[in-house]
């Protein structure tokens, strides 16, 4: 379709990654030649104390830089945060917000994600705005209401397909190796263009919605191929260039 999201894999490393691992940055960006470039686009998203580095490192490169996690004000007495403005100073792109870690480990609702996003937006950058159900909920028949609220409460109002993304995360198979099957990708992610359709006229079926958990080279073309999938959120596989790049390598 002529107005299918463009396709976007992006790498998590959360709180992994030393200075020598930016290394594989440049094998990276050595292999995302022109011809992938034209299908897909490729995003790493290390610690931030590593994104100056790595812009800097991948200077004309397409191989695009983006952080995990932002603060809702643009500056302020917030020891150890980090605000969208200076992730954009520093050469980002993009900004994961709402990840499931954040949300169980720090506790974030909804609604801080939803600040956080749009101040993502203000800043000009683009929010990747994670959700997804745990296996309790999923088991007890709530993925669909759980994931329903996190999208009507984490998504800004007025949010834009050209700055807007969502990834959805079963939170259940996040490193764990578990993966849900094609038809329940399929089912939650129809699931989610309906819902984003609905909360926002005219830009839900332009965005690019990815899906997150365990995914590896051995399971991206299926998952890819899924209807409504328009591209990944990878996070163990994103270390090493060999198996971020076998994942993107499904777009060729």
């Amino acid at each position: 379709m002529a107005n299918s999201p463009r396709p976007l894999v992006a790498g998590n490393w959360k709180m992994n990654g030393l200075k020598a691992s930016l290394v594989e940055l440049s094998a990276m960006a050595k292999a995302y030649d022109a011809a992938l470039h034209s299908k897909v686009d490729l995003l790493i998203c290390p610690p931030s104390l590593w994104i100056a580095p790595a812009v800097s490192q991948l200077a004309g490169s397409a191989l695009a830089i983006g952080a995990q996690d932002c603060h809702f004000l643009p500056q302020g007495a917030h020891t150890g945060d980090i605000s969208a403005l200076m992730i954009k100073d520093a050469g980002a792109s993009h900004v994961i917000v709402g990840h499931s870690e954040r949300r169980t480990d720090h506790g974030e609702t909804s609604a801080l994600v939803k600040s956080k996003a749009e101040a993502v937006n203000a800043a000009g950058l683009v929010a990747i705005v994670c959700v997804g159900e745990t296996q309790a909920e999923r088991q007890a028949g709530r993925a669909n209401e759980v994931v329903g609220e996190q999208l009507q409460h984490s998504i800004p109002a007025d949010g834009k397909a050209k700055t807007l993304v969502i990834a959805y995360e079963p939170v259940w198979a996040i490193g764990t190796g578990l993966t849900p099957t094609a038809a329940d990708v399929a089912d939650m992610h129809g699931f989610i263009r309906q819902t984003c359709e609905r909360l926002l006229p005219g830009q839900g079926q332009g965005l690019a919605l990815l899906y997150g958990g365990s995914v590896k080279a051995q399971n991206a073309a299926e998952l890819m191929q899924v209807a409504n999938v328009n591209g990944a959120l990878v996070g163990g596989a994103s270390l090493k260039a060999s198996d971020f790049m076998a994942i993107a390598d499904v777009y060729r």
